[in-house]
């Protein structure tokens, strides 16, 4: 499918559309209405085009733009491109696909990082914090662990709520992968209680930090 259409793209997605994927993605904040398994098809079908990913971008549909981020080249975009897409990547799937699959293996991944978390937009700021989290994890050294721990005692309990969620994260990250700080990761969880209540399927772990915390640490241990 090489020099695709975008308008050849978009008849083939809205072909694809589902009634009830959209009822079900409407749920949690989406307005797109394709199977993602049909999606990812799609894409793999395309290969990577950077160029028609960034016309998909352009057309503002979610579906495009879901298209999109699993056909561009991630490192292809510049720091002020990944900053217009965030600011623009209003719905969940879009925000954290774009976060996730390609402002994560950019090279300016830790300028932004630093940028958005301090931003005053919470969506922008969720990715900053999305950003820490996959550090915490991943390459910790530099990070001021502590500090970061102090912040989020001060402001979780009071963020919007996906950067609540964000945030909380990165609570758990810290509390699961180091062992110094886990025992206040676990207190602040505790006090502040956030998504203490939060329904959670069977089979499934609960995103209240101190339970997250102690779950994946046992299963680290194997006991």
């Amino acid at each position: 499918m090489a020099e695709t259409t975008v308008a050849a793209v978009l008849a083939e997605l809205a072909e694809l559309a589902d009634p009830k994927a959209r009822e079900v993605n409407e749920r949690h904040g989406d307005d797109h209405a394709v199977n993602l398994g049909k999606l990812r098809a799609l894409a793999k079908r395309l290969g990577t085009q950077q160029e028609l990913a960034r016309r998909l971008w352009a057309t503002d549909d979610s579906a495009a733009r879901l298209l999109a981020l699993l056909i561009c080249r991630p490192r292809a975009f510049e720091r002020d491109e990944l900053d217009a897409m965030v600011r623009a990547a209003r719905t969940p799937k879009v925000h954290d696909w774009l976060v996730n699959y390609v402002v994560k293996k950019s090279p300016h991944a830790e300028a932004l990082r630093l940028a958005w978390s301090a931003d005053p937009d919470p969506v922008v700021a969720s990715a900053g914090w999305a950003l820490t989290t996959e550090r915490v994890a991943k390459r910790p050294d530099g990070l001021d662990l502590a500090g970061l721990l102090d912040v989020i005692e001060a402001e979780l309990k009071a963020a919007p709520d996906r950067l609540q969620w964000a945030m909380n994260h990165c609570l758990a990250q810290i509390g699961i992968e180091h062992p110094g700080h886990r025992a206040r990761a676990i207190d602040i969880g505790e006090r502040l209680e956030v998504l203490k209540d939060y329904p959670t399927p069977p089979g499934c772990t609960s995103p209240f930090a101190p339970i997250w915390i102690r779950e994946l640490v046992r299963r680290q241990h194997g006991t």
